[in-house]
This record gives C-alpha cells, structure tokens and sequence, in this order.
C-alpha cells in the first residue's frame, strides 16, 4: 500500500515502523525486505519519498549502492523502487514518540497511533537557521538555506536572484554553487570566517578558477542589508565594514540533527552530536527505538546513511529474533576537545560482543595529532590521525579490547 492509495483502512501496527524516508530510512526497509520482513510501515511527512536527494539535480549519487553514477532525483527514485510493496505512507506527519514504540501520527484520515515492535528514526538534519547565526537587520525576501534553494531549482523551476552571496564553505557550499550554475547564476562571493575553507581543498580553487567564485576567507558577515528585497551585505574582513552589494544571501551548512521529535520525548539526547543517544547496535535509550543517518548527527552523504540505515536493519532483525533487554548499567563513552563528538556514546555490555564496535567522530578544528582510545585509564588502541571538521573519523576496535569496561574515554593528543 503506498502513500497515494492507502485507505482508512490503514494497519496501525508493525513489526518495523521507519520514520523518515530518506537513503537512511529507505535503505533500511530495503534490507528489512531483502531479509524476508515485510510487515514493515514507512511514514514520510512530505508528498513525495526520497529525501534530500530529490531535489539535488546534480551527479555523485549511487556508485557504491547501486554500481553506477547517478543524478540526486534518479537516485531517490531507485530507493523508492527497492521498497515497492511496502506499506509507504507519503503526506503523514509524526506528532509525538511514546515509550516502547508508540508512535503519534496524523494524516487525511486524523490523528492516530501507529505502533512498532521497533521503530527506526531516520529524521534527517537540517541547516541552522538565521536565527541560530545571530545576524542583525531586517528580513527581506532573497534570503534562503541550501534546501529551500534546490527545491525552487529542480522542484519549481524557479530563479530566486541573480547576484547572491554564498555564507560558509562546507561541502554543501560548493554543492549550492552547482545548483546556481544549473539556472545561469553566478554568485558574487563566498565567504568564510575562518582562514580557511571548512570542505577539502581544492574546492576553493575550483571555486575561484573554474567557476569564477571569489572565495573570501577570515570575512566574518555583520549584517544584511533591504527592506523588501536583499540589497547587500555587510562584512568585516579585518580592516572596518564593507558593504557588498547582492540580491540574494544563501546560508549554507552548520547542519544539526533534526530532533523536534526526540527533544520533547523520553529518549536522551547527546549533547555532542545534539541527535539521539545509541549504543553500539544504534539502539536508543529506549530499546524499542534505533536511530540512522543524519538524525545521528548532522549532515553526512547520502551514501553514508544508505550504509547506516542497512546496518540499522541488520540489528533490528537481530534484536526481532533474539530479543535483549537493555542493561541497566550503560558504558558511557566519552570525549573531549578537539573532538566534537563520538558515536556510539555509550556500549551496553549485554550486547553481542563478538562483533567489532564502528565508532565515528569529528572534530571541531582542523586536527593532527594522536587519537586514543582508552578503557579504565588505559590506551587499548592509538592512531595518528590529519582531520578537518568535515573529515569523517571511524575506527573499529575489536570488542574483546572492551570487556570489562566501566569507563571508556575516545581524545586527540594534538601535536
């Protein structure tokens, strides 16, 4: 039953319930189906599945998932198609996650309750708001983030402005400058508050010499300027105001998990990564709950949630088959500057422990130094690690190098 053609006749329970529809949510129904499970209901608030990629028109998409090079919406379109005859469920909207799967919908039809033996949150991330960068002045039309842009771009057709100003240098940056070449406009600047770009290099190189992009670094943006319409900016680059004239200021990056529906619940939320705590088998504090893709963290590529969200599946199938109460006496894994956050953040050792645990960190700044994991005060695993705040650090460290734990501490020593 899809989305289009579902009656109020609708099932109100499932073995599995995915919340989102997204690579992470689509891949792990995918794996699910795969397996043999397909009492499975994917609830997706926009009309469409398919998540982020739907709306990005440009190629990168599907190589490792899908053996070929893909464009955004070709890719969104064939993870819709790997979970046809699933019980998808366009235009329903979560309101609220109970205990041990209780989930609060409402569609067409009204509000009611879906239940799951497990429930996967794949809810996403999203960009930081004006708001949340402190910037002053007034609030005229032409200012946007990376997403509302893709969707007037590939979803309307439309041409917002002519002459905007790109705010940050993540790898989403560079992908909001494809966008703007796909619809002829060409951006006055880019501007970076720190002495370099936050992405890899040669992005700003390829910005300003093959796109034609001024990339401006340790330029920090005061205010926006226009009543109506956006008239330009001011910036501060060291020596006094400037003003730079432009029609259009697209904030781009500082991406954090998307969490309105986790923050009011009982689930605990990590103050690192800002999205729902796991354990190793990325089971929430509620062991009726996982949590895959960019809920986890912020932004990461569509590839890395597709593989998350069948990893995901693997271990709801595990905890189906073989269900495990969640122990009472958590590990917590912690961790300090420059690290910005690790996950899993705590290990449960009544888990399976044959199984290497996948750890995952960033960092705040671009680091090199020597990255340590320690248990009881004692260094179990070391290596010498070059990152940048975009960079994704993982490591598996054989489960055997845990037991015993009490405490396990994941630093840099920089140097």
């Amino acid at each position: 039953m899809s989305g289009a053609n579902a009656t109020s006749m609708k099932p109100t329970s499932a073995e599995v319930v995915i919340i989102g529809s997204g690579p992470a949510g689509l891949s792990c129904a995918r794996a699910l189906k795969q397996a043999g499970l397909k009492d499975i209901i994917i609830l997706e608030r926009e009309a469409e599945a398919g998540g982020i990629p739907r709306h990005c028109g440009h190629s990168g998409y599907g190589l490792r998932e899908f053996s070929r090079l893909m464009q955004g919406p070709d890719y969104a379109r064939r993870l819709v198609d790997e979970v046809e005859g699933l019980d998808l469920r366009t235009r329903t909207t979560v309101l609220g996650l109970k205990p041990n799967g209780e989930v609060r919908v409402t569609d067409t039809h009204g509000p009611m309750t879906v239940a799951g033996n497990k429930v996967l949150l794949a809810l996403g991330a999203r960009e930081a708001p004006r708001s949340a960068r402190l910037l002053t002045g007034a609030r005229p039309q032409g200012i946007m983030n990376t997403g509302m842009l893709q969707q007037m771009v590939y979803l309307q057709g439309r041409k917002p402005f002519q002459r905007p100003v790109v705010i940050g240098t993540e790898l989403v940056s560079f992908s909001t400058l494809v966008t703007l070449r796909h619809i002829g406009v060409k951006p006055v600047a880019m501007i970076e508050a720190n002495d370099r770009i936050t992405a890899r290099r040669p992005g700003d190189l390829i910005a300003r010499y093959l796109l034609g992009v001024p990339v401006l670094l340790d330029t920090k943006l005061i205010r926006i300027l226009g009543i109506d319409r956006v008239e330009g900016i001011e910036v501060d680059r060291g020596h006094g105001v400037e003003r730079i004239v432009c029609d259009g200021v697209i904030l781009t990056g500082r991406f954090r998990p998307e969490t309105a529906l986790v923050v009011p619940s009982e689930l605990v939320v990590d103050t690192g990564t800002r999205g729902p705590r796991i354990d190793q088998n990325m089971r929430c504090s509620d062991p009726s709950y996982f949590a895959a893709g960019n809920v986890l963290r912020g932004i990461e590529t569509a590839g890395q949630c597709f593989r998350e969200g069948a990893a995901a599946a693997g271990h709801i199938l595990a905890a189906l088959r073989e269900p495990t109460p969640s122990s009472h006496t958590l590990i917590p894994v912690r961790t300090a500057a420059p690290l910005s956050y690790v996950y899993p953040q705590c290990i449960d050792p009544g888990l399976d422990t044959d199984r290497p645990v996948l750890f995952k960190a960033r960092v705040t700044q671009a680091t090199r130094g020597r990255l340590t994991v320690s248990v009881n005060g004692q260094t179990v695993w070391a290596r010498s690690i070059d990152a940048l705040p975009e960079r994704r650090i993982g490591w598996q460290l054989p489960a055997g190098r845990l037991r015993g734990a009490e405490r396990i501490d994941v630093n840099i020593n920089e140097g």
